[in-house]
């Protein structure tokens, strides 16, 4: 008969067995994970390896086992490292911290490694437990991070971050040895038409080649960067403690630069030769940080663009002053569109009626900004800065209401009533989302007729995006609004498109007007706008008539109405009125 106590023990002894069994598969897989394992005997014998210690060390396990860890060490760590080492895993069983190594092929790197001391059930220490981590990787991996951090991804080279912290080392450097470092930043002058033609791909292969041209000009100390879009920057670090010598040395280099990009370059299977324009900065001292300078690189830049497209111009005083002054007026000019400081003025448009009688017809509305300290300021001085800052969006909305809210005033007042009110268009305001609405809303409001408003449009407007304006131009004649186009002749005419835009006007240039009597290309040039007004069935207007026989020429040809001078300047509200009463059944 079987004893119930031996059974019991036996299911214990192999309920521990099962227990055993599931430890060691544990340990197993633990062995072969992919983290690199190395076992030693408690005087550091290498008693077994895992496959990821050795791909990590590049040794075989026969070659490791039995020896120390010494075979490894690669001598970047002192005796004093190692006792402090033996000594935590004495005290507290367990060491970590980062070692340098030694593959079997040489190399040296860096891994995260743990040793866990194992003892036996009476405590003493009979293995040692090596765990490591290839910080090789990482540091890989933080370079990585890095170089995406502070190169542009194109070109390779430096990009904005690390092309302000090259500045402000530059001016650092420049300020502790008294010597000129220089900042030169240069744009494409044709980048675009690039892009357009042969696509962003052939885009990118030009920005890399200019990259390396620029490198190959350069010295290894001097930093070549990419801020973005078409510009590249250039730091050159201290030569010169005299100016004229560092402003000569700088612009040999700069001019060696453009030369090296002006060479032709095969890109997309298309011959390419373009240009570059560059801006140069020279500093000495640490009071300019990198945005001011970078600013100053670049208003010498567009000063070489306008100047002469592939050339070099370097900052100075009174380009800066210039840049101020600009800075002054846009910001005044902004806070004077809010405070209300816009005026209009108001220049006679009249014909020639049978027995030479003067009639006036109409007006163009004229801005004047009404300056607290200044006066009244004309539209020359303030209207291109406002297109290029975007001020002429709210400048344009505020002529528009203002001629709306005049004519519904003229409509109640039968001198005027019939008069006809040209108000300039500028192409950014025609172009703007909901345009035709605003007008429509303007008109609605103000109860102004719109048959009494005509819009001046300029030719540059056809070439941005002829379909739209000609669509606009169409929704608000359906209302009844008037159009002519100004200054024609003067650029991008082109009759496929004027044929089809719905003008009821040409208005030929003051600049064919100036010298009617005295040069015959002029007159030759207003004789065929009149006739092919004349040939379309649109009236044609002359402005900037000055003299009776600039009046007499342009009614030969075929021209009988003006504006200019000759019968008046522009005019406040009041004295326009005056002079229309005046001028009724007056002869010429």
């Amino acid at each position: 008969m079987p004893n119930p106590f031996d059974s019991r023990r036996l299911a214990e002894a192999q309920a521990r067995l099962r227990v055993l069994e599931d430890e060691q598969r544990v340990a197993e897989a633990i062995f072969r994970t992919t983290q690199p394992v190395m076992v030693t005997d408690a005087r550091a014998h290498i008693l077994r390896v895992n496959q990821a210690f050795c791909d990590i060390m590049g040794y075989r396990p026969e070659e490791m086992l039995g020896n120390t860890p010494k075979m490894f060490r690669s001598n970047h760590h002192d005796a004093a490292f190692y006792a402090t080492m033996v000594e935590t895993i004495q005290r507290t069983g367990q060491w970590s911290g980062e070692v340098w190594d030694r593959r079997k092929s040489g190399d040296v790197f860096p891994k995260w490694m743990t040793i866990t001391a194992v003892p036996d059930a009476s405590g003493t220490v009979t293995h040692m437990i090596a765990c490591y981590t290839d910080l090789a990787e990482r540091q890989r991996a933080r370079e990585e991070i890095e170089r995406l951090a502070f190169h542009d991804v194109i070109t390779g080279l430096a990009n904005r971050a690390l092309l302000h912290e090259r500045l402000s080392e530059a001016t650092r450097q420049a300020g502790s040895s008294g010597e000129y470092a220089a900042l030169l930043l240069l744009d494409w002058d044709d980048f675009r038409s690039l892009n357009d033609s042969l696509g962003y791909p052939q885009g990118d292969a030009l920005l890399r080649l200019a990259g390396q041209r620029i490198c190959a000009c350069v010295r290894a100390s001097d930093t070549v960067a990419r801020p973005g879009g078409d510009e590249f920057a250039i730091v050159l670090h201290p030569t010169s403690d005299r100016r004229d010598q560092a402003a000569a040395q700088t612009e040999a280099m700069g001019t060696r630069i453009l030369q090296a990009l002006a060479e032709p370059c095969h890109i997309g299977g298309t011959d390419y030769q373009g240009s570059a324009s560059m801006g140069v900065v020279l500093f000495a001292d640490e009071q300019l940080d990198a945005n001011a300078l970078l600013k100053q690189a670049e208003l010498a830049m567009y000063e070489a663009k306008h100047n002469s497209r592939g050339s070099l111009h370097f900052f100075d005083s009174q380009l800066e002053q210039a840049v101020s002054e600009r800075m002054r007026i846009e910001r005044e000019l902004r806070a004077g569109i809010a405070a209300g400081q816009l005026r209009l003025h108001y220049q006679p448009q009249v014909t020639m009626q049978e027995g030479r009688h003067l009639a006036v017809v109409g007006a163009e509305a004229l801005v004047r900004w009404q300056h607290p300290r200044q006066g009244l300021i004309a539209p020359g001085r303030f209207i291109a800065l406002a297109e290029e800052t975007g001020l002429i969006a709210a400048l344009g909305r505020w002529v528009l209401q203002t001629a709306c809210k005049q004519l519904a005033v003229w409509k109640g007042r039968p001198a005027f009533a019939d008069l006809v009110l040209a108000v300039n268009v500028s192409a950014a305001q025609f172009l703007e989302p909901g345009f035709t609405q605003q007008v429509l809303e303007l008109l609605a409001s103000t109860c102004a007729p719109p048959g009494r408003l005509k819009l001046e449009l300029t030719e540059s407007l056809l070439v941005q995006n002829a379909e739209a304006v000609i669509a606009t131009m169409s929704a608000l004649q359906a209302h009844g609004v008037q159009f002519s186009l100004d200054d024609f002749g003067t650029g991008y005419s082109s009759l496929a498109y004027l044929k089809r835009l719905p003008l009821q006007q040409l208005k030929i240039d003051q600049g064919f007007v100036r010298d009617l009597e005295t040069d015959g290309n002029d007159a030759t040039i207003a004789r065929s706008i009149a006739a092919l007004a004349r040939g379309l069935g649109l009236t044609v207007i002359a402005e900037g008539v000055e003299t009776a026989g600039q009046r007499d020429l342009l009614a030969a040809m075929g021209c009988t109405t003006y504006q200019g001078y000759y019968y008046s300047r522009p005019l406040a509200l009041q004295d326009f009125e005056a002079w229309c009463l005046r001028q009724a059944g007056v002869a010429a």
